[in-house]
Parts: C-alpha cells; sequence; structure tokens
C-alpha cells in the first residue's frame, strides 16, 4: 500500500508543479505559496475532522512538536523558493532540480537516521544526479 500512495504523490506533485506554473503567472510568488498553503491547511484540518483523529493532539510529545515545527519550516522554506524558482524558470528544469531533495534525502536519512546505505542507493542517487544534469544543462 505505500508504494500506490507513494506513487500517488508523485502523481499530486507533478501536477502540483504544472497547475502551480500555469496558475502563477502574473501573481507574486510569495503570495501564491500562501493561497496555496491556505489550501493544504484548509484540506489536512478537514481530514483530521473527517477522519476524527483531532483527539489525538494533547498525546502528542514535545520531541513530536518541535519536529513536526521545524519539518513545517523547512516545507514553508521550499514552498517559498521553488515557486520564486517556477516562477522565473521553466518547470521542466526547475522540476528536476527540485527533485535532487530525493539524493539529499537519502544522504540525511544515512547520516541522522542510520539508515543503510547500499550499493543500490548509491547507484539511484548518481543516476538521478546525472539525470538532471541531463535534463536542466
Amino acid at each position: 500500500m505505500w508504494f500506490v500512495l507513494a506513487l500517488l504523490s508523485a502523481v499530486f506533485a507533478a501536477l502540483t508543479s504544472i497547475l502551480a506554473k500555469i496558475g502563477i503567472e502574473g501573481v507574486p510568488s510569495n503570495l501564491a505559496t500562501a493561497i496555496r498553503t491556505g489550501v493544504v491547511l484548509l484540506m489536512s484540518w478537514g481530514m483530521v475532522f473527517l477522519t476524527h483523529t483531532q483527539g489525538g493532539i494533547s498525546e502528542i510529545s514535545r520531541r513530536s512538536w518541535l519536529f513536526l515545527i521545524l519539518s513545517g519550516l523547512a516545507t514553508g522554506a521550499s514552498w517559498l523558493c521553488y515557486y520564486r524558482a517556477l516562477q522565473i524558470g521553466e518547470a521542466s528544469r526547475v522540476v528536476p532540480v527540485d527533485k535532487l531533495s530525493v539524493v539529499i534525502t537519502l544522504a540525511l536519512a544515512f547520516i541522522f537516521l542510520h539508515e543503510e546505505f547500499t550499493a543500490k542507493s548509491l547507484a539511484g542517487c548518481v543516476l538521478i544526479g546525472l539525470g538532471t544534469l541531463l535534463m536542466v544543462l
């Protein structure tokens, strides 16, 4: 099931890029990011209430709060940079560079989460990096 959800995430991320590139025309990138974030906020809280999981808020540890807040800040910074890059660059070049996050995530997962970094992971990272360079140059 995780694979199906991850694949759907990729499809929706692709749609996000195309729809954003069309929608951001003539709109300041920071304003566009705020509008998108507002929609995501409403959708997220809607799902919380729809699934009746709002009661779990009081059970969240301080450590989890800290890292969820830091993750939110990182997401916000990523979206602000992404929308500005998308506004001034071509989607076909911005998106591959943005997807270098896969390589960076694997490296950070190895360093901070002590996840296994195999020869297959290394080969994948190299291929993603080379593919990105090929698409951008």
